[in-house]
C-alpha cells in the first residue's frame, strides 16, 4: 500500500531501499536531525555493512510500522508508529524524521503526519487515540504537532539532559473523534471554497 500526496509518496521499506536509506540517514553522523530526534539517548549510527546485512533487514523489512518518506524518487525521510505498551497495543504512537535540513520547514512534515495519523485511524487501529513524544528541544516537532491538531497532553521536566542542559520530554496526542472533526471541517471548508 502506498500513500500518495502530490509530489510525495510513502510506503513500506523494500531490500533495494537500503542502501539509500543508509546514505540519507547514517551516512553523515553529524546530520542536523540527528541533534533533534532523541540525542540524550547518544545512539550510534549503524556501519554501512551491518545496517545494509542485518539491521535494516531485520528492523525496517516487513514492517508496517516503518515507512520511507519519497520526494522525486529520493528518500527524504521515515514515519514510524509503534505500540508504547508492547504486547498490550493498546497506546499507539507516532514518529516522523526528514533527514536532510533543506527539506525541513517546507510544510511537508505537516503533510506526511497528517497523512499518516489519516492512515492509522482509518486502515490499521480502532483505537481511539494516538499519541507522539518528542522533546524541548525539538521545537520544529512542536509546531508541527500543534499545526496538525495534536493536543499538548504532558511534560516530564527536566529528563532529557544533553550539551549539558536538561530539556523536557512532551507529550502530544489526539483522539479519534478529534481527528474526526478536524477531517469534516477540512471538508467543508474545501467544498466551500
Amino acid at each position: 500500500m502506498n500513500i500518495v500526496l502530490d509530489n510525495l509518496l510513502l510506503r513500506t521499506i523494500m531490500s533495494e531501499d537500503l542502501e539509500e536509506l543508509w546514505q540519507a540517514a547514517y551516512k553523515n553522523p553529524e546530520a542536523a536531525w540527528m541533534k533533534y530526534k532523541d540525542p540524550y539517548f547518544n545512539e550510534e549510527s549503524p556501519e554501512h555493512d551491518f545496517f545494509l546485512k542485518t539491521e535494516g533487514p531485520q528492523n525496517f523489512l516487513d514492517q508496517p510500522g516503518r515507512w520511507l518518506i519519497i520526494q522525486c524518487d529520493s528518500i527524504i525521510g521515515r514515519v514510524t508508529f509503534y505500540f508504547e505498551d508492547g504486547p498490550l497495543r493498546r497506546g499507539l504512537e507516532v514518529g516522523i524524521v526528514i533527514y536532510n535540513e533543506k527539506n525541513w520547514n517546507q510544510g511537508i512534515a505537516s503533510k506526511v503526519l497528517s497523512a499518516w495519523l489519516e492512515h492509522l485511524f482509518s486502515k490499521v487501529t480502532p483505537l481511539p487515540h494516538i499519541g507522539l513524544t518528542t522533546w524541548s528541544g525539538n521545537q520544529g516537532m512542536m509546531r508541527v504537532s500543534e499545526k496538525i491538531g495534536m493536543k499538548s497532553e504532558g511534560r516530564i521536566r527536566q529528563v532529557r539532559y544533553w550539551q549539558d542542559q536538561y530539556g523536557n520530554s512532551v507529550k502530544y496526542g489526539i483522539l479519534r473523534s478529534e481527528w474526526e472533526e478536524l477531517k469534516k471541517a477540512e471538508d467543508l471548508g474545501k467544498r466551500n471554497e
